[in-house]
């Protein structure tokens, strides 16, 4: 029996070449059933015709198709659907049909599902007047040279790096990187053993307190502060305490008696962009030896530095192994890399690591060698020093816009970053302008998921612009100003 061309309909704007898209209609016929072992496919000159493409794009597809098992060519007579193609299972799929006959959020004491965070919608990238934050703006990603290093990765040469199960171990050559040029430039010297490869600062910071922290304990954290982290205190059983920051990031004096573990973002406090002053931090490590308590140090936009020199981490002053180091590389390169660090005591990174390794195993080869090629041939850092001159050229088009609207900065952080924190006027609920920002193409951030749950104000946003052009941000603000009235 014959399959007909009119089986095949290409879809407007599916991803891929023609070719794969071919590819893909027909293995998705033959796993679904309705193209059998047997099957004569339609000749590659009437499928051709039927698609509008050119006879070679249908005979390319099909020739791959054959060497992937998929289909099997008989001389003059064709192709047809190998016996050998892969089948689905005999046995029918079965549908729950919406039953959920067990209450999996009340069994989990819906400790995870509550909660909040900062939410985008999917399709940002739509809209004119983007001002949300830690997105990778394309007109500066490096794709030529990042795709070059994947590729290499992919090569023969690397192939273990590509497919072996390192089970607890990290790729040499990645940590060699860190150890020899990122951590340095933080002021930290570390040893091989001191260092573990995390997905992203995310996960590090859930390693941090997982390790630390349980029933019993007790932790301290910025008010306001990355949701993130809140939700993973929340989750560890350990008793939260917040501390309101000013303008030079967690006061050390405000941290109370009997505390266990201290989180913190001096480089670049999130929301605020504060930048915690050396003395400071100073302060905070002598409380830490006198009190007795852990600081972990989230990393947070250390390259975004561009204002004023980056200050030591925490961790480059530690003497006594009291401070775990967080950082990633995926607000620098891309979000959607996940791929970060955590340095610290080789004690602290011992349970940390045989943690990682129940949970994941460890992050992908392949991300971590492409991450190091990428690295060690000087590509990241030409990226950095391209998005610290372009966020440089757009803060000060940010703040020129903001001043002529009368826009009030809450905090405007002193080193860099890639946001504005903002306060509009008291009765203001930014949760709800924002849903009428959406309507006429801006996005902004609404401010309340940054604040204790257990009390915080309506009235503050905050405005990113790694994600928008310079050319359009006087305009956004023009509207966003409107808005607030």
């Amino acid at each position: 029996m014959a399959i007909a061309a009119e089986s095949f309909v290409l879809t407007p704007g599916a991803g891929g070449s023609l070719q794969q898209q071919i590819r893909a209609m027909v293995a998705e016929g033959i796993l679904s059933g309705r193209f059998r072992a047997g099957e004569r496919m339609p000749s590659s000159r009437g499928l051709a015709e039927h698609l509008g493409l050119s006879r070679i794009t249908v005979t390319l597809a099909y020739a791959e198709l054959v060497a992937q098992d998929w289909l099997t060519a008989r001389g003059r007579s064709g192709y047809f659907v190998s016996d050998t193609a892969p089948r689905q299972p005999e046995f029918a799929a079965r549908t729950s049909r919406g039953i959920e006959a067990v209450d999996y959020g009340a069994l989990a004491g819906h400790r995870f599902s509550r909660a909040v965070s900062v939410s985008k919608p999917a399709d940002w990238r739509s809209y004119p007047f983007p001002f949300i934050y830690g997105q990778a703006d394309a007109t500066l990603f490096d794709h030529q040279n990042w795709r070059l290093c994947a590729i290499r990765a992919l090569g023969r040469r690397d192939f273990e790096a590509l497919t072996d199960d390192w089970q607890e171990r990290d790729d040499p050559l990645l940590i060699e990187y860190i150890r020899r040029n990122t951590l340095p430039r933080r002021g930290i010297a570390a040893r091989e053993e001191e260092v573990l490869i995390t997905m992203g600062a995310q996960n590090g910071l859930w390693l941090a307190a997982s390790v630390l922290l349980g029933p019993g304990r007790r932790a301290v954290l910025e008010n306001p502060v990355y949701p993130g982290l809140r939700a993973i205190l929340q989750q560890s059983g350990a008793l939260v305490q917040a501390i309101d920051v000013d303008g030079e990031g967690l006061p050390p004096e405000q941290v109370p008696p009997g505390v266990d573990v201290v989180f913190a973002a001096p480089s670049h406090h999130s929301p605020t962009n504060a930048t915690m002053p050396l003395q400071r931090r100073m302060a905070l490590l002598d409380a830490a030896s006198q009190r007795d308590f852990v600081v972990v140090e989230d990393d947070y936009e250390f390259e975004m530095s561009y204002l004023a020199p980056a200050s030591p981490s925490l961790k480059s002053l530690d003497r006594e192994g009291r401070v775990i180091h967080a950082g990633s590389f995926s607000k620098s390169i891309f979000p959607g890399l996940r791929l970060g660090w955590l340095v610290g005591p080789e004690s602290f990174i011992r349970e940390a690591r045989a943690l990682r390794v129940a949970v994941l195993r460890h992050p992908p080869g392949h991300v971590q060698r492409t991450a190091a090629y990428f690295l060690s041939l000087g590509h990241y850092d030409a990226l950095v020093h391209r998005m610290k001159q372009t966020f440089r050229r757009r803060r000060q088009v940010m703040d020129e816009a903001i001043r002529a609207q009368g826009l009030e900065v809450a905090a405007a952080g002193g080193f860099g970053g890639s946001s504005f924190w903002m306060r509009a006027v008291a009765g203001v609920d930014t949760a709800e302008m924002a849903l009428r920002l959406r309507g006429e193409g801006v996005l902004i951030e609404p401010g309340r998921a940054f604040f204790d749950p257990d009390g915080g104000p309506d009235n503050y946003y905050r405005l990113a612009y790694s994600s928008i052009p310079a050319a359009r941000i006087a305009e956004g603000i023009g509207i966003i100003a409107r808005a607030i009235g």
